[in-house]
């Protein structure tokens, strides 16, 4: 498990990227110069929501994939998968290793490839079947911090 980490997170010599009609890979933005890039989201969708990825080894790739009841955007290099979820899909829950969680889908720069195009209208994995499944997958449970209610009613 540490290796896997360990893995995504050490950049790997750079290969020629195959080209796209933009001079890029196909699904990964031009890389920020600090060994990562941004995931692009096809043109024909809209990201209100904001965009943060979530990263899981490529062995588990398939399972989950065949497993979500709704599929958003989906990237892959030959050791990891991306899945599109909203901006702060990571708020009171902790992603189990060795998920990676990815902030403005900002992931190592390994040229990853769009492979799963939504049907729908909307780019992103709905998080929470994604976590439960990843947590499934992993033999971790699921934990997530518990709301409370103060004495004013306000659920915090």
């Amino acid at each position: 498990m540490l290796r896997s980490m360990a893995t995504l997170l050490t950049p790997r010599s750079r290969r020629v990227p195959e080209q796209s009609g933009t001079g890029r890979a196909a699904g990964a933005d031009a890389p920020t110069g600090d060994g990562s890039t941004r995931l692009v989201v096809p043109q024909d969708f809209l990201t209100t929501l904001g965009c943060d990825a979530v990263g899981v080894p490529a062995r588990y790739g398939f399972r989950i994939l065949s497993r979500l009841p709704s599929k958003g955007c989906v990237y892959a290099d030959t050791d990891w998968w991306w899945w599109l979820v909203p901006t702060g899909s990571d708020l009171d829950v902790t992603w189990p290793l060795p998920s990676c969680y990815a902030p403005g889908a900002e992931i190592p720069d390994r040229r990853p490839r769009l492979i799963h195009h939504p049907d729908g209208t909307s780019p992103y994995t709905p998080p929470i079947p994604l976590y439960l499944l990843t947590c499934q997958l992993t033999g971790i449970a699921p934990s997530w911090t518990a709301l409370r209610t103060r004495s004013d009613g306000v659920v915090s």
